[in-house]
């Protein structure tokens, strides 16, 4: 059997994956390419790998959620991606559900400790 601390990792991994969609819409109202935003995200403490995230972002985009644009003024191409005006409206309303979300379940632990 699992201990503790491998429980508790396992756990809190699958609620950061349900995060992922509204910290990648919080932070693209700049336009950002992908491996920045990977960058970004891991060190806010979003744990994210590329073979999610590149996927992730193409569905948001083919959602109407996010544009994008390359840029080629670099040795390099980038996409850069940012949140359309609908994505923003998804976004306000995934702040909405997040925050009462949050609220029931500081309500639900205050009342069983």
């Amino acid at each position: 059997m699992a201990d503790a601390e491998e429980l508790i990792s396992s756990q809190a991994q699958e609620l950061r994956r349900g995060t992922v969609v509204l910290a990648c819409l919080a932070l693209l109202e700049a336009p950002q390419y992908g491996y920045a935003l990977l960058v970004t995200l891991n060190d806010a403490g979003v744990t994210v790998d590329g073979n999610t995230l590149y996927p992730l972002l193409r569905r948001l985009e083919k959602q109407g959620l996010l544009t994008s644009d390359w840029n080629t003024d670099e040795s390099r191409p980038r996409k850069f991606y940012r949140v359309t005006p609908e994505g923003s409206d998804v976004r306000a309303g995934l702040v909405r559900e997040w925050e009462d979300l949050v609220a029931s379940i500081a309500q639900l632990t205050k009342e069983n400790q």
